[in-house]
């Protein structure tokens, strides 16, 4: 059977944005089996994976009401759903740890009894998916709203993924942060995170565009000065750059409105 070439090509798009939602898939998976590295990791893959539907369609000149569809659903799964999840994971195993329960009528393979431990504060890790709710409005607002065809307004959901898969890393990779990780490891303060970060996706917050209309100094001075600094933060602070480059850009964003007011 003979598949023209133009039909062949207009798949492309969203057999990557599949691809996106599969890691997502993957990484709850990863989540739920307690291993946040490797969920972090598929959230990364995911992200390059949601740069490149788009860049492709626009490349391939295929873009479709369908393809925005499919964006929209796997973003909410990879950038919605997974972060809630990961969020959940980190404050359920921080947990401080309450009175021992021992069940005498379930021994275990060695022939013991299996202790459990009973967690204090366990209603705080559903707490978690007001990321996952926010996530929803964030994602309905961006498709409804015209002011965000070229660029942002409040934080987009993979920067607010980025953010939270990034802190599993930092506690893995770089275990020499004894006082960030100490902190990281707070359930109280993932709480508070987990409610910062909510509100900000759908903060009236504009952010200024990444994108280069051209590549002169002048026009652009806001967005190389970012990206100077935030490579500069990733080849000295590894993983812990990756909260801190979110943070500059928010930052830089609401310098930019008041005293700058270029439009974004």
């Amino acid at each position: 059977m003979y598949i023209h070439p133009v039909n062949l090509k207009k798949h492309i798009p969203n057999t990557i944005t599949l691809g996106n939602l599969f890691c997502g898939c993957l990484a709850i998976v990863k989540a739920f089996e307690g291993d946040l590295v490797w969920a972090a990791y598929l959230v990364g893959i995911a992200l390059v994976l949601d740069f490149f539907d788009g860049f492709t369609a626009r490349m391939l000149k295929v873009s479709s009401a369908i393809g925005k569809d499919l964006d929209s659903l796997a973003d909410m799964v990879t950038f919605g759903v997974v972060p809630g999840i990961v969020m959940f994971q980190m404050i359920f195993m921080n947990l401080p740890i309450g009175d021992q329960i021992q069940f005498t009528d379930m021994p275990n393979d060695i022939g013991g009894k299996p202790v459990f431990y009973e967690t204090q504060f366990e209603y705080l890790k559903y707490v978690a998916f007001i990321i996952t709710i926010f996530s929803c409005i964030r994602l309905a607002k961006f498709n409804n709203d015209t002011r965000q065809s070229d660029s942002f307004i409040g934080l987009p959901t993979p920067a607010n993924t980025m953010v939270i898969c990034s802190l599993p890393l930092i506690i893995a990779f770089q275990p020499n942060l004894v006082f960030i990780s100490g902190i990281i490891e707070n359930p109280w303060f993932l709480c508070v995170l987990s409610l910062v970060m909510s509100l900000l996706l759908i903060a009236e917050i504009p952010l200024f565009a990444l994108k280069f209309k051209n590549f002169s100094w002048a026009s652009n001075k806001l967005v190389y000065l970012f990206l100077l600094a935030s490579v500069v933060m990733i080849l000295t602070l590894h993983f812990l750059a990756i909260p801190l480059v979110i943070i500059l850009y928010i930052l830089l964003s609401i310098v930019n409105n008041i005293f700058l007011k270029d439009k974004v």
